[in-house]
């Protein structure tokens, strides 16, 4: 017997508890016959001055994430999809297969990660070698999420570190705000725009400088998203929120 509503899958969405972005996203995305179930990490909403803050900071998600995953593997999902950022990029490509492994190892499920889907997602497109990237991090987890990038094989051209203050800021940064970043990123010598921080609202406008600069701009909750999709032979096509989930 199946679930009656989730009859090709059930999926673990876990994210940050002070994160709003998350789940009205990935509902968007969400093929018939799948179901999203979403489960908090608790953390706070700390105010974060320097690198040092921001670093405590995702370092309380990291270990309150277990319980999160306890949690909603009481319902006996399929598959988790992290919608957590930062703390995926940390180590490097190592550092990230190892958050995975015992993530998966708690929940006895696959998982699909921020950090691991962003470089899958830009390895789909093909003929990917520089990037950019902006998030809504400090500095300090930039520095990481461009090490894991070039583990990845990729280069990293510019980088831009919103240094939000608090995690409710991060779904405040506004549209107007986003484009002037991605233009920012943008050049010749760039192949492809990444956008990293699960908070940080920016599917639709991925969706529409993809199409607009005729190069992959990805944003993270999609490549998340897609990856978990993909990883349980989901292959359903899903129209307006870009080329990832439309064409691969």
């Amino acid at each position: 017997m199946t679930d009656v509503q989730g009859y090709r899958a059930c999926l673990g969405v876990v994210a940050p508890s002070t994160n709003t972005t998350v789940q009205p996203d990935m509902e968007r995305m969400r093929p018939a016959g799948v179901t999203n179930h979403f489960s908090r990490i608790y953390v706070e909403d700390p105010v974060a001055l320097n690198n040092d803050d921001f670093i405590a900071g995702t370092t309380a998600i990291a270990q309150n994430t277990n319980d999160a995953v306890r949690s909603v593997m009481t319902l006996r999902p399929e598959y988790l999809v992290l919608g957590m950022s930062a703390i995926t990029f940390y180590g490097g490509v190592e550092g990230g297969r190892r958050f995975k492994a015992e993530i998966e190892a708690l929940a006895g499920v696959g998982a699909s990660t921020g950090s691991e889907s962003v470089a899958a997602a830009l390895n789909a497109y093909g003929n990917v070698r520089t990037v950019s990237f902006v998030s809504p991090y400090y500095p300090v987890a930039n520095a990481e999420v461009r090490r894991f990038l070039e583990e990845s094989g990729f280069t990293v051209k510019r980088d831009i570190p919103l240094k939000c203050r608090s995690w409710t800021d991060i779904a405040k940064v506004t549209p107007q705000r986003m484009r002037e970043v991605i233009r920012e990123l943008d050049g010749s010598d760039v192949d492809a725009i990444v956008q990293v921080g699960t908070n940080l609202s920016m599917v639709s406008l991925a969706a529409e400088y993809e199409a607009k600069l005729d190069k992959p701009v990805i944003a993270i909750n999609t490549a998340t998203y897609w990856h978990a999709l993909r990883t349980l032979g989901i292959d359903d096509r899903v129209e307006g929120l870009g080329r990832l989930l439309s064409e691969f």
